[in-house]
């Protein structure tokens, strides 16, 4: 009896104590990483713009980091009330992204508020997780073919509007995280067969819908000699910055790059083409511990989801996960053409800044399944 009112006065060191510290010491890393790495990939331009890249970078790390706090000692399960305001907010940005948003790479995908420059479907897509993961846990009883269904409509009304931007890679996201979200969510295996089938037989038609800037992506990932000088242009030149760099790279902050001479463009090798400027500049070693670096990131990650103390919990980091996942695998794939180019930002090593205060956001939601495991499991 004597311990008890010892441990009622002291909750919140518990709970600091308490965090997966593995989890924030290898979110840290990758994003300090990635200042560095942004750093090296803008410090000889002349654009006073494009050397405060990093500086603004290390800004949203910062804010980033005091978000992933926050979220880590709050009980998760505030997101029963928190994940539907957060949703409407989304749906709302993104409509106004379609009037007054800035266009960025032929897609008006950029919302100006103040100081503050973002992207709403990134926000879209962290509060859909926490709508789907709600939804998913709370109705476990309901026919699977009406949890798809109404699952299918969460998430069609922000795809919707993401694709009039038009976002494509964006949009894309959402169908690894919603399958994984359906696998763990108990919904059969067939109907995750049937929706990849169905999703198969509508790539022709989705094809045809596409502007004319993304076919000749995808025509330039299947087909890289053609237009050499035009389309396939950012492709090759990806391949060869990676492939120059060899074994170990050519340095940090190294002459005479692929970066410095301006092959790689230079309004997307600090975003979308960050790996490829690693690759140059740290070789195949630098790549290989990014890489490894994230895949323990994500095994961390789902070695939380094993011990989370409810369905709930279990979802919420499965979605972060997928997100997560899904993001590596198309910027790495992209810029090593296994995938056409789509513009998606790698998790807290591009410069993107308001998507690497999500990241950290989504991965303090991890973090506080951790913390509240056994709270949720006396629940």
């Amino acid at each position: 009896m004597g311990p008890e009112p010892h441990n009622r006065m002291t909750p919140f060191l518990r709970k600091l104590l308490g965090q997966n510290w593995l989890l924030v010491a290898l979110m840290i890393a990758l994003a300090v990483f990635g200042v560095v790495a942004i750093y090296s990939a803008t410090y000889m331009r002349e654009d006073p713009v494009a050397a405060e890249f990093w500086h603004k970078q290390a800004n949203w790390v910062a804010v980033g980091f005091f978000a992933f706090m926050i979220t880590s000692l709050i009980d998760y399960h505030w997101i029963r009330w928190g994940a539907l305001p957060m949703y409407l907010g989304g749906i709302f940005f993104l409509i106004l992204t379609k009037f007054v948003g800035q266009r960025v790479y032929g897609a008006r995908s950029w919302l100006h508020l103040g100081p503050i420059n973002f992207q709403p479907a990134q926000l879209a897509v962290v509060a859909g997780i926490m709508v789907l993961a709600l939804f998913l846990s709370q109705f476990r009883q309901m026919h699977p073919m009406l949890r798809v269904l109404l699952c299918g409509a969460i998430v069609g009304a922000p795809c919707l509007l993401i694709l009039m931007q038009p976002d494509l890679g964006e949009c894309i996201i959402w169908i690894p995280v919603l399958l994984a979200l359906f696998f763990v969510g108990g919904i059969p295996l067939r109907y995750l067969i049937c929706i990849l089938l169905i999703a198969a037989a509508f790539l022709p038609i989705a094809y045809i819908g596409l502007k004319p800037y993304q076919q000749e992506r995808i025509t330039a990932f299947l087909h890289p000699d053609v237009d050499k000088q035009g389309a396939s242009w950012a492709i090759n030149q990806s391949l060869i910055a990676i492939g120059s760099g060899g074994w170990s790279g050519k340095g940090f902050k190294a002459p005479n790059t692929q970066i410095e001479l301006g092959f790689l463009p230079a309004t997307a090798v600090h975003n979308d083409y960050i790996f490829s400027a690693i690759g140059e500049q740290w070789g195949f070693v630098g790549g290989m511990f990014l890489i490894g670096a994230f895949a323990l990131l994500l095994l961390t990650c789902l070695f939380v989801a094993f011990f989370a103390g409810d369905q709930f919990g279990l979802l919420l980091v499965v979605g972060v996960s997928a997100l997560i996942f899904t993001h590596i695998f198309q910027n790495i794939g992209m810029t090593i053409s296994m995938l056409p180019i789509t513009g998606v930002p790698l998790p807290l090593v591009s410069y993107s800044g308001s998507f690497a205060l999500m990241i950290m956001f989504g991965l303090g939601i991890v973090n506080s399944v951790w913390v509240h495991r056994k709270a949720a499991t006396a629940l």
